[in-house]
């Protein structure tokens, strides 16, 4: 009984510590411009989850050389972050929480 307790352990920590939690992202890679619902340097994570669908969003992380036009802007000063799946999809989902919100 403990064996498979200890494996049941193992397997839910390994899962927790695959998804990383988008909060934990963003304050490491997008708090230098972006605000959760404040004008920062890049527009608020509010304006963006009002505005744009997960794929696209997720699209604009992964190239925004390739996609500023397409959201209308004139140019693009956004780095392109080189983010696992899961980190991705974690400031994707963190970005959507704030959508309606000011």
């Amino acid at each position: 009984m403990k064996f498979v307790l200890h494996i049941l352990f193992v397997i839910v920590t390994a899962s927790f510590a695959q998804s990383p939690d988008g909060k934990i992202v963003f304050e490491k890679y997008c708090w230098g411009c972006h605000h959760q619902t404040a004008m920062a340097f890049g527009p608020p994570f509010s304006q963006i989850a009002d505005t744009r669908s997960p794929e696209e969003i997720e699209a604009y992380i992964i190239s925004p050389e390739s996609m500023y036009k397409s959201f209308g802007y004139k140019r693009t000063v956004m780095t392109q972050f080189h983010l696992g799946d899961e980190e991705r999809k974690s400031i994707v989902q963190y970005i959507l929480l704030f959508k309606g919100k000011q």
